[in-house]
């Protein structure tokens, strides 16, 4: 399966999801869907008949609100039925509204309360460079997020102990649950500021495959922590959702629903 392929039904079955639920994090699942689609179709060096190999790549989805978008990513690539989706939120099934590690194959690290996840991300690359190991370690942030302290302790902590296979991506929506990041919390110029702290940044188009791509390659020839800044849309994909702030978690119904399923069903074969 293409990569484009990949995401265009990551985008479908993540929405889907979510309105048989009845509840979740639309918008945010539909902003980082392709850097997602990427790593999970192309990237990471992963085995569903074995989840838990020491030499596999880790992921830490640090925004965890975003589960929709992993928990497609990691059915489409083997590691639970993909029917088991219709049980996201469900009373009993392991798929919830945030990653858990102890209940999902293929979730390296529970996430939710938004700071911890890079703090995690920065323990898994020092393990691994402590143990000679070559595994990168990706990991996928909100730009809501940055307003957290903890992360900037991370990202001070993964410069000072050179973890050049730290890769991570910052979802640049512009978009958080209480309106705008500039007017809740304005954090910018994030590119300045990260690497003010040590770290190579790029900036791209985080909805182009092709420069997710390019940027990941350069990524893994820094001899620094890596942050690609990735510029998208909240809600990418459904019309009425993209850059609305009512759609960070509600999930729709009704004529919505059929709406989003539509638009989001071009150029899925299911």
């Amino acid at each position: 399966m293409t990569t484009e392929a990949f995401a265009a039904e990551l985008r479908f079955r993540a929405i889907d999801m979510l309105i048989k639920a009845g509840s979740g994090h639309p918008g945010g699942s539909l902003s980082a869907a392709d850097i997602i689609a990427y790593l999970f179709n192309e990237e990471l060096n992963i085995n569903p008949q074995n989840p838990d190999m020491p030499e596999r790549d880790r992921f830490v989805l640090c925004k965890g609100h975003a589960a929709p978008a992993l928990y497609c990513a990691l059915a489409m690539r083997g590691f639970f039925p993909l029917k088991e989706l219709d049980t996201l939120r469900k009373l009993g099934s392991p798929l919830q509204g945030h990653p858990d590690m102890k209940k999902l194959p293929g979730v390296d690290m529970s996430t939710g309360s938004l700071g911890q996840g890079l703090s995690v991300a920065c323990g898994m690359a020092l393990a691994a460079k402590l143990d000679g190991q070559s595994n990168n370690v990706y990991a996928v942030l909100g730009d809501g997020e940055q307003a957290e302290g903890q992360v900037w302790e991370a990202a001070m902590f993964a410069a000072h102990y050179q973890l050049d296979k730290l890769i991570a991506f910052l979802d640049l929506n512009g978009l958080q649950i209480d309106g705008t990041t500039k007017a809740v919390m304005d954090s910018a110029p994030l590119d300045d500021k990260w690497r003010s702290f040590g770290w190579a940044v790029q900036v791209i188009d985080g909805h182009d495959l092709n420069a997710i791509k390019a940027a990941v390659a350069k990524a893994k020839t820094e001899k620094t922590p890596s942050m690609i800044i990735a510029k998208t849309v909240k809600g990418k994909g459904v019309s009425f959702m993209e850059n609305n702030v009512d759609w960070h978690g509600a999930a729709p119904k009704g004529e919505q629903a059929e709406l989003a399923l539509a638009e989001l069903r071009k150029g899925v074969s299911l």
